[in-house]
């Protein structure tokens, strides 16, 4: 088919005369005002998570650790951990739910997700190797071996799941990455039972944290996170295009190759980063996607925005019931994520139409 039919065909398809999908709900201007009402309630979740906690600190004395420290107890605790761990904690979903929304939209696979394809157990892999067997406590410097795991994993899935005649359908590359996920888990153990030490410092963060970040940690991870998030919200467009399949894409003035390679580094970047700071993290990245497109339709110049808004208040929420639930100690973020994601995941898979974004 030549350029100018392809062109011709992506339109009837579509209504629109570039090809792209149309919205599904609402105007843009309902849905722009929804973006708001989402990042005000995103902002409420940051207050509470500074506020509420394993240790009881009155509103006053939080609102005067915020705006006069004086160095005290309460203080100290709100200032040098509350809030780097609230702030990590709305970069790390943002993270993941973004990773989840272009690693789906890219594959077309409803089941994309860092998690469970074995991205973030990949990263965790290299943390491990730089903790374990090169000493490397310092995240500026891990979060390297972090990203190449990651790469290496999300190679590793497509791969595995896109062999053979048929190619790759939701449930083998889903198939592909829990295997990975446990491969690289099998190896990480391997690694901390040899070295005692390494155990004890990543046992926590291997189930998946938001404690103990200090302010320090979250600016040295801040650019990375910042650089994907960026990266990953100016795809949408040509993600919107590739929907149509590569043909039509290359047809409306899309570079295929070179949108992959994009979306191949803000993932990297996005879970390299993640997961070097909490950990590897369940279902964020895949039932977050899933609920805003029933929101917003699958136009990603909504849904990009709208899942970096969501899916930090989803992780919000999941470490504010943690700390709350077991006080004075806490349940990890990753085991809430876990909890409250599992029945979600059970859902989707229970779908008739799960292939369809």
């Amino acid at each position: 088919m030549s350029t100018a039919g392809v062109a011709t065909a992506a339109s009837e398809k579509t209504g629109r005369p570039d090809g792209t999908r149309p919205r599904r709900t609402g105007r843009p201007a309902a849905l722009a005002a929804g973006l708001v009402v989402s990042l005000a309630v995103l902002a409420v979740l940051a207050v509470v998570s500074v506020a509420v906690g394993s240790r009881s600190v009155p509103l006053s004395t939080v609102l005067d650790a915020l705006l006069a420290p004086d160095g005290s107890a309460d203080h100290t605790v709100v200032r040098d951990l509350r809030v780097p761990r609230t702030l990590i904690g709305v970069g790390v979903g943002a993270a993941l739910g973004l990773a989840g929304a272009l690693m789906q939209s890219l594959t077309r696979n409803p089941l994309a997700d860092p998690g469970l394809l074995g991205v973030n157990h990949g990263a965790a892999f290299g943390v491990t190797i730089a903790l374990g067997l090169f000493g490397l406590t310092d995240p500026s410097l891990y979060v390297w071996f972090a990203f190449a795991g990651a790469a290496v994993a999300a190679t590793l899935a497509y791969a595995l799941g896109s062999a053979g005649r048929s190619g790759g359908g939701p449930v083998r590359l889903a198939l592909a990455g829990v295997a990975l996920s446990m491969v690289f888990q099998a190896a990480s153990s391997a690694i901390l039972r040899i070295d005692s030490t390494t155990f004890d410092r990543m046992r926590f963060w291997l189930t998946g944290s938001l404690a103990g970040i200090t302010s320090d940690v979250a600016l040295r991870l801040a650019p990375f996170l910042l650089a994907g998030l960026v990266l990953g919200l100016l795809l949408a467009r040509p993600l919107n295009t590739l929907a149509l399949g590569d043909e039509a894409g290359r047809a409306l003035g899309v570079g295929v190759a070179r949108t992959r390679a994009l979306t191949a580094v803000a993932v990297t970047l996005l879970c390299g980063a993640a997961t070097a700071a909490a950990g590897p993290l369940w279902f964020v990245g895949l039932a977050v996607p899933h609920a805003v497109r029933v929101l917003t339709g699958p136009d990603q110049r909504w849904v990009l925005p709208y899942t970096v808004v969501l899916a930090p208040a989803v992780l919000l929420v999941s470490d504010i019931v943690g700390r709350v639930v077991a006080a004075p100690g806490e349940v990890q973020v990753g085991i809430m994520c876990s909890v409250i994601g599992a029945p979600v995941f059970i859902l989707l898979a229970r779908r008739r139409r799960l292939a369809a974004l």
